[in-house]
């Protein structure tokens, strides 16, 4: 994301973005163009709509796609998470229909210019929408989910999903990630294992486990 040189209100910003044939975030009165997104970060956004689509019509949710804006607080930030859940009505900014304020789960794909963003200033700014549960963090380049769940006191509990065979739980809105799924069509870099160490002395080696990164 490259940063304007520009200092806006949140009013102009708006103004600006409706006008714009390109999307620019907004945070702290300065504004950001995004930048293209490679096939992989749109193969897992498209994955990720039609594996939720069918677990929450029937729950008073909707699902939104990454050209939904999102605010946090005015004069805050103002961006395009990758995926969004609400449920009950959704509550607009304007009559312009264009920023949500009231979304459950939010889901961001990562990319390595927005990582270090959607871990730290973004995420700190999500947690003021009172009514988010849940923060997704999705790898592009290995299968990793972080997922960010709100606990009644507030905190945040994190934890790591990265084997293929399993499946991320929103108890929020009871739906269901299968990883492969998630990573349908997704070239992923092959996992080696190391080569186990033959028997010596009369003792047995046992065989090195493949790298996990599920904590």
């Amino acid at each position: 994301m490259a940063q304007a040189k520009f200092l806006m209100s949140d009013e102009e910003y708006l103004a600006f973005e409706r006008a714009s044939e390109s999307r620019h975030e907004y945070l702290d009165g300065q504004i950001y163009a995004m930048a293209g997104e490679s096939p992989e970060h749109s193969t897992i956004c498209f994955n990720l709509a039609a594996i939720l689509k069918p677990q929450i019509r029937k729950k008073n949710c909707r699902g939104f796609s990454p050209n939904m804006k999102v605010q946090t607080s005015r004069s805050g930030l103002y961006s395009y998470p990758d995926a969004m859940v609400v449920c009950g009505e959704p509550i607009f900014l304007d009559k312009h229909r264009d920023v949500l304020l009231n979304p459950k789960v939010i889901i961001e794909v990562l990319s390595p210019s927005t990582e270090s963003y959607d871990r730290g200033r973004k995420f700190f700014r999500y947690q003021k929408i009172k009514t988010l549960t849940d923060y997704l963090l999705i790898a592009q380049d290995e299968p990793l989910i972080e997922h960010f769940a709100r606990l009644p006191n507030q905190r945040w509990e994190l934890s790591f999903t990265s084997e293929l065979a399993d499946s991320v739980h929103i108890a929020s809105i009871d739906c269901l990630l299968p990883m492969a799924e998630v990573y349908d069509q997704i070239v992923l870099p092959a996992i080696e294992e190391e080569t186990a160490p033959k028997r010596t002395r009369g003792k047995t080696a046992h065989p090195s486990k493949s790298r996990s990164r599920k904590r």
